[in-house]
């Protein structure tokens, strides 16, 4: 396995599999990487010859009061699990190699990255958009393997590469959650012990909806209110947004459809939590 951090050489090492015929996986991460990420890693090389993992806190989808400064990095932790899970290739740029300073170049995903978090986040998915669409253009990938934890982004994505006829299958991957139930998170580890166990609320809340939706509950407002008062019996939590919509068009809808995204966001203490499901009703 190599770390590189340079386009050129990155680069001429995916031109050199090419010259193979070899595939190419793509797992694009902001590191501190976790059993979340081992999952996709894994995945990918299991489809692909080649997987890279590239490794980029990407400054442009940081909100001028969120924490790009202190947002967990470790990249000595990052090469081993990478290496264990199958990766050929971390590419880990500078921000310098990523981004011109006198850049005018955006790139936005409208309509679906206008709610769930992006209400909340309003610079975040054109900051996610502008990168992972760079990383497609610098790695020409054949996949690209993301999480459903973050769903919206997951949507966004998809999106992107629908509209600007990117030649990459994108990949999602399920959430991975630890015995207890909790999403698998890098700001997990903001959570003091007192936090940790606060924050099952989260699961426990989609639980409750998820055993109403069994018993044929369809309307979205009595969903909300079923997680809205399970939350709210959690001292430390603060509910950020519980968004019920349609899965791919992002859109709120008052009755369930197939399929539906149920997603919320909560604070636990200082520590913003996101998670997620998806309702199929076939």
């Amino acid at each position: 396995m190599k770390t590189m951090q340079s386009i050129k050489e990155v680069r001429k090492q995916v031109k050199k599999w090419r010259k193979k015929g070899l595939t190419v996986g793509l797992v694009p991460t902001m590191g501190f990487l976790h059993e979340g990420h081992e999952s996709l890693i894994k995945k990918a090389a299991k489809e692909n010859d080649k997987v890279i993992v590239s490794i980029f806190v990407n400054p442009t989808q940081f909100g001028p009061n969120e924490d790009f400064a202190s947002y967990p990095r470790d990249l000595k932790k990052d090469e081993k699990l990478c290496e264990e899970a199958g990766t050929d290739l971390i590419f880990n740029p500078l921000a310098s190699e990523i981004y011109f300073e006198n850049s005018t170049t955006s790139v936005n995903v409208l309509e679906l990255s206008e709610n769930l978090c992006g209400a909340k986040r309003p610079v975040h998915f054109g900051g996610v958009c502008l990168v992972v669409s760079k990383l497609f253009n610098i790695l020409a990938p054949d996949k690209a393997y993301f999480g459903e934890k973050d769903a919206q982004q997951l949507a966004v994505i998809k999106r992107m590469v629908r509209d600007l006829n990117f030649d990459i299958e994108i990949i999602g991957c399920p959430i991975i959650r630890e015995a207890d139930g909790l999403a698998i998170s890098s700001r997990n580890v903001y959570l003091d012990p007192q936090e940790r166990k606060a924050a099952l609320i989260l699961n426990k809340s989609l639980k409750l909806a998820k055993k109403a939706i069994a018993s044929g509950e369809r309307s979205s407002q009595i969903i909300f209110e079923i997680i809205t008062n399970k939350i709210e019996t959690e001292i430390l939590s603060k509910i950020d947004y519980i968004e019920i919509v349609n899965s791919i068009s992002l859109k709120p809808v008052d009755i369930l459809v197939s399929p539906s995204l149920i997603g919320i966001a909560v604070y636990i203490g200082k520590t913003r939590l996101i998670d997620n499901f998806t309702v199929d009703l076939k």
